[in-house]
This record gives structure tokens, sequence and C-alpha cells, in this order.
């Protein structure tokens, strides 16, 4: 067990308490534990990196860990009318779409390199960011006027990140990466 994926491990442990904090209404909790899973996300990233300790388990673990923790946090929130539910709906179809190809091409290769795009981390960090506004919104009610756009950017940054993962596996099953 590398140490970037024990932080990793943690995170997926603070998701139930980050998730029971907001059905509880505790969102100065909620928000706190929210920053710690991000500030580990960035850790084990960088630890990763700096002390050459990147593994083919943290490789899937990270990117696991991370949709764990935004569908679980999009579904309460737009329960608790904090995000719109087709923001939502949007999310996590691109997320479940994700893992299902993943898991595809994975059960035809027996392998598959996680490799995500600077898209996906572009729209992974637009998602963070919408959570973080929409929990920070009853602590700081300045950020309610930014989130409407903050909202549709970040929809239209998923629609996009979803179209690009279908484009690369369309591409990659035309090339015959898969024999049958």
């Amino acid at each position: 067990m590398t140490i970037p994926n024990l932080i990793t491990s943690i995170r997926i442990i603070l998701a139930p308490i980050f998730i029971i904090y907001l059905l509880n209404e505790d969102f100065p909790s909620a928000l706190i534990v929210f920053i710690l899973a991000g500030v580990s996300d960035a850790a084990d990233g960088l630890i990763a990196r700096l002390f050459n300790q990147k593994s083919e388990l943290g490789a899937y673990l990270d990117p696991l860990a991370d949709k764990i923790l935004l569908i679980s946090a999009f579904i309460v929130l737009s329960i608790k009318n904090f995000v719109p539910p087709w923001l939502s709906v949007v999310v996590i179809t691109r997320d479940i779409m994700i893992l299902l190809g993943v898991l595809f091409i994975f059960l035809k290769t027996s392998s598959f390199p996680v490799r995500p795009s600077v898209l996906s981390k572009t729209t992974t960090f637009l998602q963070l960011a919408t959570i973080f506004v929409a929990l920070s919104e009853r602590l700081f009610p300045a950020f309610l006027m930014y989130s409407e756009y903050l909202f549709w950017i970040t929809g239209l940054l998923t629609i996009s990140s979803g179209l690009h993962y279908m484009r690369y596996w369309f591409r990659t099953m035309g090339e015959g990466s898969f024999d049958d």
C-alpha cells in the first residue's frame, strides 16, 4: 500500500461522513470535510508524482474516489435544492457512462490505461467548484449571484467531456482494438 493509495482510501471514507453532515444540514462541517477531501485529492497526486509512487491501483482508485464523492454530493445537493436536478442528472449520467465504458473496454482487453484528458480534469474541477459554491452559499451569500452561471458552465463542460469520452471509445472500437 502506497501513501497516495492510503490517502485516496481516506478520501473514500470521508465521502459518507460528508454526506451525513449534508443530510443533517450541518453545512459548515460538510464544507470542512469536503475541503479535506479536496486537499487529500491534490496531496495523493502530488505525493505519487514527487516520490514516484504511482500505481495501477491508484490509477483506478483515485478517479473512483472522486466519483463516489461527486455522485453522492450531487444527489444530496439536488434533493436539498442546492443544485438544479438537471445538473445532477448530467453529472451522474456522465460518470456512469465513464464507469461502464471503462468496464466494457477492460472486459474486452483485460487492461485499460486510465489517463483522464485535460477536458475531463477541468470538468471534475468545475464539478468540485460547483459543490463548494453550493455549500458556501449559506456561509457566503455573495456566491449566490454566481451559482447559476457556474451550474450552466459545469453542465455544458460535463456534457462536452461525456461526448469526448464517447468519441474516444467509438474511435478505439472502430480502429479494430476489439477482436470478437
